[in-house]
């Protein structure tokens, strides 16, 4: 283990032991052991061997090849801990998670992976937490790890105000900023190699929810301030910036006592690493009635949807079924290669033999569609055993 993955670790433990000495606070360690083995009939980028991403298939014939393959898998193993103590101010909670998963420069790997690094007293909470855009409930009873990709997901540091908690909510909260740019066919360019962003506000993004007996309905936005500054001394001026928006609508409906419905539309411009599978949030776009400026960052439009259904055949099997899509409109400077539309859809089998253990079996497709029409998919099986563990504590 890392040593910065040692520290976070550690500090975490003591500050939820810490909270734990209070009188009347409960403590919770939860998590679970999960493998996943499988086949991948086609092929995608090796990075991410064991989950279904649109974004990581081919972009071109032969790449990532050869085709077929057998993968095993522990990195959705996660543990957490959680504690709760009642206050004059309200309800003191902690909750520090993480999981194997490596992203980023530990793509690939399996290594610790930051989830969850969130305290909240009363209406206020701040940490690592989910973003108030996104609606981790839409997520399926699936066994891919991903998701599917035209959902809203995102765990991001930040500040929040909850004025109404319970069934119906109402959040705000101000987040860490941050995008990525594509370069497109000006990517070689040294004088589009020196720009870098600049952040000087924070994201905004809010969350209502109304929930009754039949589920319910959640209506999400969010606003950010995206600036590039050009750091090169010439003739040419390329500093820019744009305004990021989205608007999330989503629902769980209760078909019947068996059956859940699970639905998310999501629309905005420049939210894409708001997204659980999208490209770069801006894109560079042709400006030729300008010499100073040939070319200009906008901001890329992306609308997402998500459609699944959960059924409980008996207290032993489960079923999801559903499909997602994430389609990008893409700009005249960004390559031919550049994503523009990514499908995913999924089907499975869950058993539940005794308390805390499942086993089950999912058939899993994906499609990549690029701007200059070439396309690429993958098709999985996989199987997964997972037993899940917890334990609470009063104090």
């Amino acid at each position: 283990m890392k040593t910065k993955s040692l520290l976070v670790l550690l500090f975490g433990f003591l500050v939820t032991t810490a909270s734990a000495q209070n009188s009347g606070t409960t403590f919770d360690i939860y998590g679970f052991v999960m493998t996943d083995a499988g086949y991948d009939f086609y092929t995608q980028d090796p990075n991410w061997y064991d989950v279904m991403r649109p974004t990581k298939l081919p972009s071109f014939k032969g790449e990532f090849e050869p085709d077929g393959k057998t993968y095993f898998s522990v990195r959705q193993t996660r543990f957490g801990v959680k504690s709760s103590t009642p206050t004059s101010l309200g309800e003191f909670k902690t909750q520090f998670e993480f999981e194997l998963f490596g992203t980023g420069v530990d793509a690939g790997q399996t290594t610790f992976r930051l989830r969850h690094a969130y305290g909240e007293l009363g209406k206020f909470g701040a940490g690592q937490y989910w973003s108030p855009f996104m609606d981790v409930d839409v997520f399926p009873n699936s066994l891919e790890y991903w998701g599917p990709n035209g959902m809203v997901f995102f765990r991001n540091i930040q500040v929040r105000y909850m004025p109404i908690q319970g069934q119906s909510k109402l959040t705000f909260a101000l987040e860490k900023p941050g995008a990525s740019g594509d370069g497109g066919i000006y990517s070689d360019r040294i004088e589009v190699k020196d720009i870098k962003p600049q952040f000087y506000l924070p994201d905004f993004s809010a969350e209502y929810r109304y929930g009754d007996k039949f589920g319910y309905v959640e209506l999400a936005g969010i606003l950010r301030s995206i600036k590039w500054v050009d750091t090169r001394e010439d003739t040419l001026s390329l500093d820019g910036s744009a305004l990021g928006w989205g608007i999330n609508l989503s629902s769980n409906l209760n078909i019947t006592k068996n059956d859940v419905l699970r639905l998310q539309g999501v629309y905005g411009e420049g939210v894409e690493n708001y997204m659980n599978d999208a490209p770069a949030d801006i894109g560079l776009e042709s400006n030729t009635g300008d010499p100073k400026r040939p070319v200009k960052g906008v901001p890329l439009p992306v609308y997402g949807i998500v459609a699944f259904l959960d059924h409980t055949w008996s207290k032993y099997f489960t079923s999801s079924v559903g499909y997602s899509l994430a389609s990008i409109d893409n700009t005249d400077g960004q390559a031919g290669t550049a994503f523009k539309k990514g499908q995913y859809a999924l089907a499975n089998l869950l058993y539940y033999p005794v308390s805390n253990m499942m086993a089950g079996v999912e058939y899993q497709w994906i499609q990549r569609d690029n701007k200059d029409g070439f396309k690429s998919k993958d098709m999985k099986v996989q199987f997964s055993f997972r037993w899940n563990f917890s334990r609470t504590f009063s104090m």
